[in-house]
């Protein structure tokens, strides 16, 4: 069960997403990002990483039916 969990963390969206959060975090604190650029890039990321997991859920769902 922890290595379903642990293999699904790991794919290439998830690191991704993880990547540019922490790549942006990093140049927001330095400076180089504005805090309302960083709000934005994060929301996009984030919007993006969160609605494919549930458009990818939903057709899983609709297929066990």
């Amino acid at each position: 069960m922890i290595k379903e969990k642990v293999a699904k963390l790991i794919n290439v969206k998830s690191l991704v997403t993880i990547t540019l959060t922490a790549a942006f975090t990093y140049l927001s604190v330095t400076g180089t990002v504005s805090a309302s650029q960083f709000v934005e890039i994060f929301l996009m990321v984030i919007g993006f990483y969160f609605g494919t997991q549930s458009k990818k859920e939903g057709a899983t769902d609709e297929n066990k039916q």
